[in-house]
């Protein structure tokens, strides 16, 4: 599970680009983010600063690359570009629908230079259908694919934006695993390709859950769907010290086993009941019965019980877990702040890279290994901002 001889050039940046090519450079490949002189990657400065002096997002999905600063829309910084691509596998780019094309860094253009390339398009929209000129962010890709509509409890309620930015991570993720499928099928006889990843495609692949109901014509509604609240065996419990319970004791094993654990044998026989007065009055009892102590009382209490019962936890509390630090989800550095660590691993050890790349401290040496002349290398040179 190692991607050692890889060689992708990076010209994202933020959040869900630099994010797919983090795991990438987690297994091994290189990575070389592609920086414009200057302010280089929007997260370096966005707030919150964290201990590295660079902004907490950009700490936290760039570690291990290199930074080499190019101008792509100077003749001169497009030239030097074009000599990396002659030996990179993977070209990662998220602008917007044709921007690309513009600066002369689209598939078509690129394929002159390397037709093995694996070429990928990430955008909110994708590079077809009637909003793919539209701005976007996170919040919106979520409000579109009925994410937001869902995640709330009864539809009377306000929509909560998601704890975390779930249509980001999950389109980084889909992008590292449309790359080595891309990879994988080069090595078994194909060309380079492009891949057209939209952000809202993917969040939709997750309404897998809904899309039964959806497509027969109906409109599953928050809090009232097994997975969104619709029985009192799963669903969130306030605690006496104003802390909460997950329960998800969907299984009749689990559900039986948590009745008998709290002393409610009697709501054994209500388990998924399609009655609505029952489940209520179902929801009421373990309510009445969960205030009555705290979240580490009720986790201590449950701890040897065979159900499905969680806490709700801060992220803090998440990263300082023993069952975090035991999967080594937690990584410590001398020369970086603390990581998240890789979650997928082959054996007892593995690692993964903690340093993060100052704008453009590789420019030199990677444009000089591409073959890049010297001359070309003083006039690009000159022109970089400070790191």
């Amino acid at each position: 599970m190692r991607l050692d001889d890889l060689f992708v050039l990076d010209c994202s940046r933020l959040l869900p680009g630099p994010y797919a090519t983090q795991l990438l450079a987690d297994l091994g490949a290189t990575v070389v983010k592609i920086e414009e002189p200057g302010r280089g990657d929007y997260a370096r400065s966005m707030e919150p600063i964290g201990e590295s002096g660079f902004g907490e997002i950009f700490e936290t999905v760039n570690r291990g690359k290199q930074s080499v600063t190019l101008d792509l829309s100077d003749d001169a910084g497009r030239e030097a570009f074009y000599e990396l691509v002659e030996a990179a596998d993977v070209v990662f780019e998220t602008f917007r629908p044709g921007v690309a094309e513009r600066l002369g860094i689209d598939y078509e253009t690129l394929t002159e230079y390397n037709e093995e390339l694996v070429y990928v398009s990430l955008s909110g929209y994708g590079q077809t259908g009637p909003n793919t000129d539209r701005a976007g962010h996170d919040l919106n890709y979520a409000g579109l694919t009925g994410l937001l509509d869902m995640t709330r409890p009864n539809e009377d309620s306000k929509p909560a934006i998601p704890g975390y930015p779930m249509v980001d991570m999950a389109s980084g993720l889909f992008a590292a695993f449309g790359i080595v499928s891309a990879l994988l099928s080069r090595e078994r006889g194909a060309s380079g390709t492009h891949l057209d990843i939209a952000m809202t495609d993917v969040m939709l692949s997750f309404a897998q859950v809904f899309s039964g109901s959806a497509f027969a014509g109906e409109t599953p509604r928050p809090g009232e769907t097994m997975l969104t609240g619709e029985f009192p065996c799963y669903d969130v419990y306030r605690t006496a010290d104003d802390r909460y319970l997950t329960v998800a004791a969907l299984e009749p094993k689990f559900w039986t086993a948590l009745c008998t654990a709290i002393d409610h044998p009697e709501l054994i026989d209500e388990h998924l009941s399609d009655d609505p007065a029952v489940r209520a009055a179902v929801r009421d009892t373990l309510r009445d019965t969960f205030v009555e102590r705290t979240m580490t009382d009720w986790l201590v209490e449950l701890d040897d019980v065979d159900t499905a019962v969680g806490g709700v936890h801060t992220v803090t509390e998440a990263f300082d877990h023993e069952q975090a630090h035991e999967r080594g989800m937690v990584v410590d550095s001398d020369d970086a702040p603390p990581r998240i660590g890789f979650p997928a691993f082959e054996s007892d050890e593995r690692s993964v890279p903690t340093r993060l790349p100052n704008h453009g401290e590789h420019t030199e040496s990677v444009l000089r290994e591409a073959g890049v002349s010297a001359e070309t290398l003083a006039r690009l040179t000159g022109d970089e901002g400070e790191s």
